[in-house]
């Protein structure tokens, strides 16, 4: 009874409570919802045949297109990377651990702009190593490859870092068990690893592909905004905006905009799904 007083007693006044929420609210309103529902309406306010003129038009296709492969290619390569980073430091012990795990938040500690700044120093025609693969017939900055390893630097550490802190609470016990009951590893993974991490690998596959498909800066800086070859969706927002073209801009951004609609929806229920895991884990 105690403990219930005191809780009570520390609630604050009604009109502090109030006055947190609407100022939360009203701060959210001022500058997430209000902008996003600017985008939807400046997209389609010159009727919807100038909306999907704009979004078929050749260098629109091309940039979606541009957006969908480095896309494609990197959440899959940065799952892969990120199960194996996560296995590989929860798992086991060895030398370099720790800066191992430093190491895969690095793309959150520098910024997009030097990030592209390192691969145009190192694949450049003037790098380390684009006089070589120029040699070979191979163009990296400037190119499709460049805006594929810029969009796979900047989004590599969301899917472990979802994983490490997961697998680490979890622990190695119910692994050891099914090895010891005659499970062969492979089977470990399927059936006791995977189970308990999926929801995990989900949420951190949902971010990546969200920054994947939204990156700029980095991107930027590889692929020197040649449009119809290697603008993304961003950076051909970026060109139309400059060009005064407003309503194709709007256009390709209200794409983004519905995938950050979808992402934020989906992250919720992953979310909700992390939390219900916790709880089933915890009970148990």
């Amino acid at each position: 009874m105690a403990s219930h007083k005191l809780k009570a007693d520390s609630v604050d006044p009604w009109w502090v409570r109030w006055l947190l929420i609407g100022a939360t609210v009203g701060f959210m309103v001022f500058l997430l919802v209000l902008p996003l529902g600017v985008i939807f309406w400046e997209a389609i306010r010159k009727g919807w045949g100038v909306y999907v003129i704009a979004l078929t038009d050749r260098s629109a296709r091309n940039a979606i297109m541009l957006s969908l492969i480095a896309a494609g290619i990197s959440v899959p390569l940065n799952f892969l990377f990120g199960l194996a980073a996560a296995w590989a430091t929860t798992k086991y012990s060895f030398p370099g651990k720790s800066l191992l795990i430093s190491m895969i938040d690095l793309p959150f500690a520098i910024s997009p702009i030097i990030a592209g700044l390192m691969y145009v120093l190192v694949f450049g025609l003037q790098g380390w190593l684009g006089a070589t693969l120029a040699s070979w017939g191979i163009q990296v900055i400037f190119a499709v490859p460049g805006v594929v390893l810029a969009t796979i630097f900047v989004t590599f550490p969301f899917v472990a870092r979802e994983l490490i802190p997961l697998m680490q609470e979890q622990g190695s016990e119910e692994e050891w068990a099914a090895i010891s009951l005659g499970a062969s590893g492979w089977q470990t993974f399927l059936k006791v690893t995977l189970p308990n991490i999926k929801w995990a690998i989900l949420y951190g596959v949902l971010l990546c592909n969200a920054r994947a498909m939204g990156e700029f800066g980095a991107v930027s800086v590889v692929s020197s905004n040649i449009r119809g070859r290697t603008n993304t969706i961003p950076l051909q927002i970026d060109a139309l905006y400059n060009d005064y073209k407003t309503a194709a801009a709007f256009a390709l951004a209200s794409i983004l905009a519905t995938l950050g609609v979808i992402t934020l929806i989906a992250k919720t229920l992953l979310e909700q799904k992390l939390e219900q895991q916790n709880v089933q884990e915890e009970s148990t």
